[in-house]
């Protein structure tokens, strides 16, 4: 072994006292600094003169090195050489180094703020584990949800919201993008971003998850080949929750969780022991899209419930102010909400009675259900002038009168919803759609997802076509305009969302081209990933669902009052109560009909009238219309759709 050299062993002390931190880097410029000081002083002892003894020799030249100013002060050539050395060090050391290290060291310090690193000492919060393309949409909903918002804030005596997002890594990019979302703007100021991951318990604790009011846990994007999927994540928080509430014997928060596999809510539920509601992500989109096959123009009623911005939503009120009344009393006292129905409270959950009969008594701990523009509608108006009583009996369970039987269905694309989609087709009976599956994902890769969902025993009626739909020629040999729906899906694959809308709207406009040179046009049903890309297909001709904002609006809607994922998951799964068109021949409509009349009628057949779907757009490119004033004239055309809410 080769022996160390003296220098090396300093220059190596030296450096592991530098990387130590600005305090150390400090300690070692000081005790260079005295160093300098020291030598100068023996330096210039031997002149005597002013200096009586070594002590004032070194202050000498510690005055020299540390201020340059004394420079003009000194007598004689070896004292001015010496004072102009320790001028030059001071310099180099004083000035140079020490502005250095505390220059970086604040810098770095201020770093540290930015990342969000330091635990935020908040309580009733509402905490969001994680930024994706859904994190915008769902602050904003929160942020926007005034009535809902400022009733939440009543229950958990808290004056004002606190948002906490949790980032893997926060920066000042996505503080811009918080200042810059329509919904947000200068309230960005109430959201508190801090660095981490949902799977880490020491980020669980920097956003303060057992202090909070309401903990959102929305699911991340999946990355093809990894075995980390956002459903692993979702769990792992949730155990890590559960564990710092055993640990610290704090009560367990409220936690709204996104799931993407529905078939993993067992062990959600057996992750978490406190109070959970849990949305299926892609259960949710897949039971709206197969409502839209079946209803076509659906998705515009979902568009207006299910999103933030103009138009109606659905709300859930406290049966406490409503007790003793009917919900007939209840609807003659708000002339701008429609009344749904109302959920009854038992052991097991809840008892869902949409679309109930006028007379039902509300009691105190029911929930009324009702559709508004905005929460202060929900309230009862004394000024307003009250509605006729509208008599509706027990509802008439319809049988549906369109299926999927026989009807011819193309998927352009491939994501992980597809298994979901699938089944939720497979879960309406029998009569099962005929599915053709085009995508450039290699066929064996596509079975095996399937194979997979449906445990071993993929649904039956479909087939796979290996193709690349952004090729034309390959796209007219699929010949589109043979089938009745086309469903345009938007990539898992590609690095954004941004790219993925990009090629599912380059996508739909080349199908348009060929779609305009046939007889016939099929319906045509558009996902997409990114919100910010709603505007861009403006005049389209296609249904549009965009995923992330509608999930966003349920989980934040959900986390305000919990009681709405039941109502939702009523509204969109196969039986009991649904919204669904109806031709207006079907009702004795008079000729002339206000939308109270239309209630009227509609009562009388146990059904609830939401609207009126036009078969012209308006100027906006809208066909519906939701919740018009009561007295307005509908002026109903033949091609006109109603919008009522049945059981069936």
């Amino acid at each position: 072994m080769l022996p160390f050299r003296v220098v090396d062993r300093v220059k190596f002390f030296v450096e592991r006292q530098l990387v130590k931190g600005a305090g150390f880097q400090l300690v070692v410029v000081g005790a260079f600094i005295g160093l300098i000081s020291l030598i100068g002083g023996l330096l210039v002892v031997p002149q005597g003169g002013e200096f009586d003894d070594p002590g004032s020799a070194v202050w000498w030249a510690f005055l020299r090195l540390t201020d340059p100013g004394y420079l003009g002060d000194d007598v004689g050539t070896w004292q001015r050489f010496v004072s102009t050395l320790l001028t030059i060090s001071g310099y180099v050391v004083f000035m140079g180094t020490l502005v250095a290290i505390l220059t970086r060291w604040l810098i770095a310090k201020m770093a540290d703020l930015e990342r969000g690193l330091t635990p935020v000492t908040l309580k009733n919060h509402v905490v969001v584990l994680g930024w994706s393309s859904q994190t915008l949409p769902l602050l904003s909903e929160l942020l926007g949800s005034s009535g809902r918002m400022r009733r939440f804030l009543e229950k958990h005596d808290t004056q004002r919201l606190n948002l906490v997002v949790l980032s893997e890594e926060a920066s000042a990019a996505q503080v811009h993008e918080l200042r810059m979302e329509p919904g947000i703007g200068r309230r960005a100021r109430q959201v508190i971003l801090r660095s981490g991951l949902a799977i880490q318990p020491d980020a669980l604790h920097r956003v303060a998850c057992l202090d909070a009011a309401a903990v959102i846990v929305p699911s991340t994007a999946y990355e093809a080949g990894s075995l980390i999927s956002s459903d692993v994540e979702t769990v792992k928080a949730l155990l890590s929750i559960a564990a710092q509430a055993r640990q610290h014997r704090a009560p367990l928060p409220y936690v709204v969780a996104e799931i993407q596999d529905v078939r993993k809510l067992p062990v959600v539920e057996r992750a978490y022991p406190g109070a959970v509601e849990v949305v299926a992500g892609n259960a949710t989109i897949s039971r709206l899209m197969v409502q839209t096959v079946l209803h076509p123009g659906l998705s515009e009623v979902y568009n207006e419930l299910l999103t933030a911005g103009e138009g109606n939503e659905i709300y859930v009120r406290g049966g406490e102010t409503f007790a003793g009344l009917t919900l007939e009393e209840i609807a003659t006292q708000r002339p701008e909400v429609i009344i749904l129905g109302l959920l009854r409270h038992e052991k097991a959950g809840w008892d869902i009675c949409l679309a109930a009969a006028s007379g039902t008594l509300v009691e105190s701990d029911d929930r009324v259900v009702m559709m508004a523009r905005d929460y202060s509608e929900t309230e009862a108006d004394p000024k307003a002038q009250t509605l006729s009583p509208i008599k509706r009996g027990e509802a008439n369970c319809a049988v549906r009168g369109e299926g999927l039987e026989g009807r011819r269905i193309l998927l352009l694309g491939w994501n992980h919803r597809v298994p979901s989609l699938m089944a939720e087709f497979a879960s309406y009976g029998p009569g099962q759609p005929v599915l053709d599956i085009v995508s450039a994902v290699p066929t064996s890769m596509r079975e095996h997802a399937l194979s997979r969902y449906a445990a071993g025993q993929p649904p039956e009626g479909y087939s796979h076509i290996e193709a690349d739909y952004m090729v034309e020629d390959e796209l007219r040999r699929i010949n589109p305009a043979s089938y009745d729906t086309i469903i345009l899906l938007s990539s898992d694959r590609l690095a954004s969302g941004e790219e993925a809308d990009a090629r599912t709207m380059v996508g739909y406009l080349q199908l348009e081209d060929i779609l305009a040179e046939a007889t016939s046009r099929p319906q045509l049903i558009m996902e997409l990933s990114d919100p910010d890309n709603r505007q861009l297909l403006y005049g389209h001709q296609s249904e549009m669902l965009i995923s992330p904002m509608i999930l966003s609006h349920i989980l934040a809607q959900v986390a305000l009052r919990r009681e709405l994922r039941a109502v939702l998951d009523e509204l969109f799964t196969v039986g009991g109560a649904e919204i669904r068109f109806r031709n207006p021949g079907d009702y004795p409509l008079p000729a002339s009909a206000d939308f109270h009349m239309l209630e009227k009628v509609l009562a009388a057949e146990g059904e609830v009238a939401l609207g009126v779907f036009r078969a012209t757009a308006d100027a906006r490119g809208r066909h519906l219309l939701m919740n018009p004033p009561r007295r307005q004239y509908l002026e109903l055309q033949p091609a006109d759709r109603l919008v009522v809410l049945g059981q069936s």
